[in-house]
C-alpha cells in the first residue's frame, strides 16, 4: 500500500517504542526496570474514580458538547483565575481528548504549509512530528546544559526568520525537569511581541514544581503576551489521570474555534465520564497532589544524588516534573553504535540488555549526549535501576 506522504515523513513514538520492547522482555520472565514511560504510579484519587462511577449510575454516557461540557469548563476557568491570575470566557476553552490532542488540534488550525515554528532542545518528542503533520516546518534549537537548557532570548532571536509563526515553551520540562523563571520569561516575551509570534505553552506539568517554585507561563506577563498565548494543559500527570485522556488548551478565542471546529469532525467531544472526573479533579481536594509532588521531590534527590555518583555522569538539578536528563556523553567512546544509530540509543540498548534498564535515549529529544530517566516509579525500582546502570557501565572498561 502506498501509504500518504504525511505519515511516512514521521518517526513512531521512541517512547511508547521502548515500553512496548520492556514490557516484552517483562513478558519473557525478564525483572525489567522501567524509566521510560513518563506516568505517575499513584492511582488515581478516589473521590474522582468515584465521580466517575457516579456520571455512570446517573446515566451520563452520552455525547456532550463537543468542546466540553459547562461544568468542566467552568472548573477550567477558575483554575486559570485562581491559580495563576488569567482570566478566560467558556469559548476560549476547549477540552480534547488529552494533552497532545490538544496540542494537535491546535497546530493544524494553526500552522499551514510554510510556517516555521520554533522548538527549544530538548523537546518533548512529538512536538517536531506534530508540526510536521501541520505541513509546517520545525525549526530545532539546541540549549546548553551549563543555562540548564533553557532557551535565551538571544537564541531565540537568532533562529527567527520571516517565516516564523510561533515558539513552544514547555515548562517544567519533558525530558530535563528545568522550570523557567519570571525572569527568563520576561526576556523571551520581549522577543515574541518584538517579532509578532504565537507562543504555545505547554504546562501540563505545572503542579509538579519543587524546592518551593511558584509556577509562571508567559501569558501571566502581561495582557499583549496573553492575547498571543494558547495555554495547553490536562488532569493526566497531575492527578494520575493519564488514561482518563482529558487535556484542555485556552487562549485566544479565534484559534480555539477554529479547533473546536476541527474537534467536530474528528473526534467530537471527550468522554462524558472522564468529564466529569476531571471536574472533580479540579474543583475537589487537593491534598492527594501535594502528596504525590512531596514523594516525587524525595525521588528527585535520590535519582539525583545516585546519578552523579556514577564516574563522568553530569546533570541539572530539575526543578519540576518528573524527569532526570543526565549526560552519559563520557561513556560513548566505549560503545560502537549500529548503522544509523545515535550514541544515546546505542546505551539505551546495551543498558536494556545488559542491566534490564529502560531509558529512552536523548536523541529522541534533540540531544543525544543524554538519556531521559523517569523516576515515577517507587524508590526500590529507583536505587535498584542505579546501582544495575553503575554496574553496568564499568562493565565497558
Amino acid at each position: 500500500m502506498q501509504l500518504a506522504r504525511r505519515i511516512r515523513q514521521i518517526p513512531p513514538s521512541a517512547t511508547l517504542a521502548l515500553n512496548t520492547k520492556a514490557n516484552q522482555l517483562k513478558a519473557q520472565g525478564v525483572d525489567v526496570v522501567n524509566f521510560g514511560v513518563g506516568e505517575p504510579d499513584f492511582d488515581t484519587p478516589a473521590n474522582i474514580r468515584e465521580a466517575a462511577i457516579k456520571a455512570i449510575k446517573d446515566g451520563f454516557t452520552r455525547y456532550t458538547p463537543v468542546g466540553g461540557i459547562p461544568e468542566l469548563k467552568e472548573a477550567i476557568i477558575r483554575h486559570c483565575q485562581e491559580n495563576y491570575g488569567l482570566a478566560y470566557q467558556p469559548g476560549e476553552v476547549l477540552v480534547s481528548c488529552g494533552g497532545k490532542h490538544s496540542l494537535y488540534n491546535l497546530f493544524q488550525v494553526i500552522f499551514d504549509a510554510g510556517d516555521e515554528v520554533i522548538i527549544p532542545a530538548p523537546f518533548w518528542v512529538s512536538y517536531p512530528p506534530m508540526v510536521m503533520l501541520a505541513d509546517a516546518t520545525p525549526v530545532v534549537v539546541p540549549t546548553r546544559q551549563e543555562n540548564g537548557f533553557k532557551l535565551t532570548a538571544q537564541e531565540l532571536r537568532e533562529r527567527i526568520t520571516p517565516k516564523t509563526k510561533a515558539l513552544i515553551l514547555n515548562s517544567p520540562s519533558n525530558p530535563t525537569g528545568m522550570v523557567y523563571s519570571r525572569q527568563e520569561l520576561e526576556a523571551l516575551g520581549e522577543v515574541v511581541l518584538e517579532k509578532g509570534l504565537y507562543v504555545v505553552s505547554d504546562d501540563i506539568y505545572d503542579r509538579i514544581l519543587f524546592d518551593g517554585a511558584r509556577f509562571c507561563n508567559i501569558a501571566m506577563l502581561s495582557p499583549e503576551l496573553k492575547a498571543r498565548t494558547f495555554v495547553l494543559n490536562g488532569v493526566s500527570k497531575t492527578y494520575a489521570m493519564t488514561g482518563w485522556r482529558i487535556g484542555y488548551m485556552a487562549g485566544p478565542q479565534d484559534g480555539v474555534a477554529a479547533a473546536t471546529k476541527l474537534q467536530s469532525q474528528s473526534t467530537s467531544n471527550p468522554t462524558s465520564i472522564a468529564q466529569k472526573a476531571a471536574v472533580e479533579a479540579l474543583n475537589g481536594p487537593q491534598d492527594t497532589v501535594a502528596a504525590m509532588v512531596k514523594e516525587f521531590a524525595w525521588r528527585r534527590d535520590d535519582i539525583l544524588r545516585r546519578s552523579l555518583e556514577i564516574p563522568g555522569v553530569t546533570c541539572p538539578k530539575p526543578g519540576g516534573a518528573f524527569y532526570l536528563f543526565p549526560n552519559f556523553s563520557a561513556y560513548y567512546s566505549k560503545l560502537k553504535p549500529a548503522a544509523g544509530q545515535s550514541h544515546s540509543g546505542a546505551l539505551a540498548e546495551y543498558l536494556l540488555n545488559e542491566a534490564s534498564l529502560a531509558a529512552v535515549p536523548g536523541a529522541e529529544f534533540g540531544e543525544d549526549n543524554c538519556l531521559r530517566f523517569s523516576y515515577a516509579t517507587s524508590r526500590e525500582r529507583i536505587a535498584t535501576g542505579l546501582d544495575r546502570i553503575k554496574e553496568a557501565l564499568g562493565k565497558l572498561g
